[in-house]
């Protein structure tokens, strides 16, 4: 084998080599750390206040909901809109919710994440079951965020962004 053949196959295993490396290293955006806690009080509370927000939704309970709303709610829908007024959140869900749609939580999706000087932020995925469908239908997973305020030692919902 000739020195300029020796040459060309060491360039071509050096080079296959390198490629071959770089191509089996994961990517940083298919990298997601899991979710931890930063305060676990915090997110103990939260979630507690999801599930009764919820419950009430569920069990059309206007007047916990309406305890739960802040008065200067801001809800943003992807399909109904922006929202503003408390009086319409609570007729529409009246009309539009009760007793037709049941939420549920996706297990284990919630995050929860301290503002200083406000409250919290909890992200989380649920779905929402058509009451009037069979049981079997299945229900599209939904992404919400819940903008959290500590007021007068009770927790009020500011913002709500609801993605389907």
């Amino acid at each position: 084998m000739s020195t300029k053949s020796v040459f060309k196959l060491c360039i071509f295993l050096i080079s296959s080599t390198l490629v071959s490396c770089s191509t089996f290293q994961p990517s940083k955006e298919n990298i997601t750390k899991e979710y931890v806690p930063d305060n676990t009080d915090l997110y103990k509370e939260i979630v507690a206040m999801d599930a009764e927000f919820f419950n009430a939704y569920n069990r059309c309970d206007m007047k916990r909901q309406e305890e739960i709303y802040s008065d200067s709610i801001e809800f943003f829908h992807d399909q109904g809109g922006l929202m503003t007024s408390k009086k319409d959140i609570l007729e529409a869900t009246e009309k539009n919710i009760c007793g037709k749609v049941t939420r549920h939580l996706v297990s284990g999706s919630i995050e929860v994440y301290t503002i200083k000087g406000f409250g919290a932020i909890e992200f989380g995925k649920h779905t929402f079951k058509n009451n009037e469908e069979s049981a079997d239908t299945p229900s599209q997973i939904g992404k919400f965020v819940i903008f959290w305020a500590k007021i007068d030692a009770n927790w009020k919902i500011t913002k709500v962004v609801s993605l389907h």
